[in-house]
């Protein structure tokens, strides 16, 4: 992991087109502002797992088929 220092305003950049500011510092929250394409996806931590976990659970139930009423014919 590579670990940076900054201050209030100062930023880093990923890739030319993706910039990190940090916006503020308040005791130990920082609030930083993130500007990447429209097709990037940006979340927090929290959001991206909660995400990977419906998109799981979504992958692991069966679909159609076995589960509905018996074809009638």
């Amino acid at each position: 992991m590579l670990v940076l220092s900054r201050k209030k305003n100062e930023s880093i950049v990923i890739n030319d087109d993706i910039t990190i500011v940090v916006v503020e510092i308040r005791g130990d929250k920082v609030r930083l502002g993130v500007e990447a394409p429209k097709e990037v996806p940006v979340h927090r931590r929290e959001v991206f797992d909660a995400i990977r976990r419906n998109e799981a659970a979504t992958e692991e139930k069966p679909t159609g088929g076995q589960d509905g009423p018996p074809a009638t014919g």
